[in-house]
């Protein structure tokens, strides 16, 4: 599954394959979050709503 992140060293959007769902925080203030690789190796992360995270979750497993 694709998501499209912000590269903040090129500062522009790139669309990447999704590697890893995570989530942060504690129970009431969970965040979730994907994360990805740039084609040369730099971690991308994006927050995402619930929704959007369960999906992709899914689609990776």
């Amino acid at each position: 599954m694709n998501h499209k992140f912000y590269d903040v060293k090129t500062k522009s959007s790139v669309t990447a394959a999704i590697t890893e769902v995570k989530s942060y925080g504690t129970a009431g203030r969970t965040r979730y979050a994907v994360k990805g690789k740039t084609k040369d190796g730099r971690p991308l992360t994006a927050f995402v709503s619930k929704a959007d995270w369960e999906k992709a979750k899914a689609a990776i497993k």
